[in-house]
């Protein structure tokens, strides 16, 4: 198959993991001092567990795993507001999957569904659209969720609704953009980073340029990378390659699917639909400046916050992480998923403390799934 063969290619991957290798050896790189890459998007993160590339890469080369999975990133509030929408009388509440066995303060999406709310998963929001259109007598929430990826797909769906008067649709906002907790991180005096693996599916839309900040005012590289072994491995290379030169630039490895400038239609839509919202809440990073989106006053009709009452046009709680559960600090860099005391003992895929354990994205998912679940249970039989 074009484009994924020739990115799993044996041979060319031991060349590429041998240049690695030499320039991690050129630039000093050790397993005492190595070099911090953060892949920011958790497709990436399942890429390089599921193909063993945190273990084939020079000893020297530690990946730092980020904020890059919006499932993981939701308060636990927003999972609460969720449910109460959802516990409405009259209300279909449509999601996608990831979202449904995240939990909140009280229950799950999946939990409310079992206990009698008219909870469905959808595909996309034209599933939900052309739900809201079979059943005019009832309301149909649908779960924006998701980075600047998925964002396109709910304007389209709310520019339909806008044009054919549909008048039981809305959606609950929660999309959110990745270039504002990458600042917010680098920011951070206590993260030691020394280059970035950028998102492959967001950059499709958004481009290369949101990046520039990264190289411009903090002198770090980045490389927009696919997600196959060799489009990591390369990315990694390229990062490495910046380091050992002393560059720092937006290099772009993903040239066959990601334009420089983006995707102009579906930027288009996102400004029609959305604004940006002043602060937005990230599960372990707070408050973020300029980092959500929000629907245009335009198209208020179709914003579930303003038809019913809640989020952030209301005054909102603050609602704490479950006690020892150390999602924030595994979204940051601070910790891997292995070092979180509840991993794989209180907090498994059945029984969940964060999502991080249960989105398709997530860190502690990635470990669980290709190995870590065994290193858990070996250690608690210990």
């Amino acid at each position: 198959m074009r484009y994924v063969e020739e990115f799993r290619d044996p041979a060319a991957a031991k060349g590429v993991l041998a240049a690695i290798a030499r320039v991690a050896d050129e630039i000093g790189a050790t397993r005492e001092k190595p070099l911090h890459i953060m892949e920011i998007c958790g497709g990436h993160t399942h890429a390089i567990f599921r193909y063993g590339l945190d273990k084939l890469v020079h000893e020297g080369i530690e990946f730092i795993h980020g904020p890059g999975c919006p499932v993981c990133v939701l308060p636990m509030s927003r999972v609460d507001e969720c449910v109460e929408i959802a516990e409405r009388l009259g209300v279909i509440f449509c999601t996608f999957g990831d979202a449904m066995r995240v939990p909140g303060t009280r229950k799950s999406l999946l939990q409310a569904k079992a206990e009698g709310a008219d909870i469905r998963m959808v595909y996309s929001p034209l599933d939900a659209l052309e739900l809201a259109r079979r059943t005019p007598e009832r309301e149909v929430v649908f779960f924006g969720l998701g980075f600047e990826t998925t964002t396109p797909s709910t304007a389209f769906s709310i520019q339909a609704a806008a044009r054919e008067g549909i008048a039981n649709f809305s959606v609950f906002c929660n999309h959110i953009t990745v270039p504002p907790p990458i600042k917010t991180l680098l920011d951070d005096p206590h993260m030691t980073l020394d280059g970035f693996v950028g998102p492959g599916h967001v950059s499709m839309v958004i481009g290369t340029h949101p990046y520039d900040f990264i190289a411009e005012d903090y002198g770090k590289p980045i490389v927009v990378a696919g997600f196959e072994p060799l489009d990591l491995l390369q990315s990694v290379l390229m990062v490495l390659e910046q380091i050992r030169d002393g560059r720092a630039e937006v290099e772009n490895q993903y040239a066959r699917v990601v334009p420089e400038h983006g995707n102009p239609i579906s930027l288009a839509a996102i400004a029609d639909v959305y604004e940006t919202r002043p602060t937005f809440e990230w599960r372990g990073l707070g408050e973020i400046d300029a980092s959500g989106l929000r629907i245009r006053p335009v198209y208020a009709g179709f914003d579930a916050e303003e038809k019913f009452g809640i989020g952030y046009v209301t005054a909102r709680r603050v609602v704490e992480e479950p006690e020892g559960c150390a999602c924030g600090a595994v979204m940051t860099g601070r910790m891997k998923p292995t070092e979180c005391p509840h991993f794989g003992r209180g907090c498994t895929p059945d029984m969940p403390l964060g999502a991080l354990m249960v989105s398709s994205e997530g860190a502690c998912a990635a470990y669980w799934t290709y190995g870590g679940a065994r290193a858990a249970q070996m250690e608690a039989a210990e």
